[in-house]
């Protein structure tokens, strides 16, 4: 939705103050793009068009957990590979055969049927802003049904719209899904991959998280966000792994107690040594008087 109503439409407990600079990331109704596959070229992007130049205000997705002012994105290249994830995703088709059944449709059919998803699309908008994140999602799943997919920019949106709402009712795995068909269609999606990264933490996924902020930073080194999640998150996977190794340790102790057992041993009678310039490690036998009386 327009960049000019972030701050005005959106719940308070959404907003971050995250601020974004890049002047092209258009996110609301989307102008068209070349289509890739048969060559035919639709109107070309304007890219120095103002973001409230091209969009209502509130028509997009100012509610998002950690935005601000995100401005337009660059329609992305990329086409998604396979079926969307969840059972409501189970009935989209993939981005390139949507694409091939296109080729046929008049340019005038597309326009109307973007025009019904962009109408979707603001209904979709209107009901996460009222809390009615059921119905939000539908919307966006029925615009999703009917934009073309040469319209890569918006169904990116849309896609990333829709991980919000399904965000906002738990559906974590689901909602991933959304915000990686909205990276693959938009690789420079900075809200999307941001989105997709919280999803990755609130999933325990934080190597995916950290490898996604990362990406953000690369983009645009001024996310705050980004940079702090950088110094935080390999500090929490050291520490993961290390809780992850005492586990599995614990759990072969155990294990090895119950085969020594009958032997009068025990993993006390096994002394283990990490070399701390390898990291490997070696194990030596001690005798124990506890079981040699």
């Amino acid at each position: 939705m327009g960049e000019k109503s972030e701050n005005s439409g959106a719940p308070e407990e959404l907003m971050n103050g995250l601020k974004i600079t890049d002047p092209h990331e258009s996110e609301g109704v989307s102008p068209p793009i070349s289509h890739l596959k048969d060559g035919h070229s639709q109107s070309k992007v304007l890219p120095d068009v103002p973001a409230q130049a091209l969009e209502e205000p509130g028509e997009e997705e100012c509610f998002h957990d950690c935005s601000d002012s995100f401005d337009k994105g660059e329609p992305g290249t990329d086409k998604v590979e396979g079926k969307s994830d969840g059972d409501v995703n189970s009935s989209e088709l993939d981005e390139e055969y949507l694409l091939e059944l296109e080729k046929d449709m008049s340019d005038e059919e597309k326009q109307k049927r973007r025009e019904e998803s962009t109408r979707l699309k603001g209904a979709g908008n209107e009901q996460f802003k009222k809390g009615d994140y059921v119905e939000a999602e539908s919307s966006y799943s029925r615009a999703l049904h009917t934009c073309p997919a040469c319209f890569q920019t918006d169904r990116s949106v849309l896609f990333s719209n829709r991980a919000a709402a399904r965000m906002k009712q738990d559906k974590k795995e689901m909602a991933l899904g959304d915000c990686s068909k909205a990276i693959q269609l938009n690789p420079s999606y900075i809200r999307a991959i941001l989105r997709r990264a919280e999803l990755y933490e609130k999933t325990d996924k934080l190597d995916e998280a950290l490898e996604d902020y990362k990406s953000i930073l690369e983009k645009d080194p001024s996310i705050h966000q980004a940079r702090e999640a950088c110094m935080r998150l390999p500090k929490q996977i050291e520490e993961r792994n290390e809780k992850l190794k005492e586990e599995m340790l614990g759990k072969l102790k155990d294990l090895g107690n119950l085969v020594l057992r009958p032997f009068g041993l025990s993993t006390e009678n096994f002394q283990i040594k990490q070399d701390s310039s390898t990291g490997s490690y070696s194990v030596n036998f001690v005798q124990n008087r506890n079981n040699n009386r």
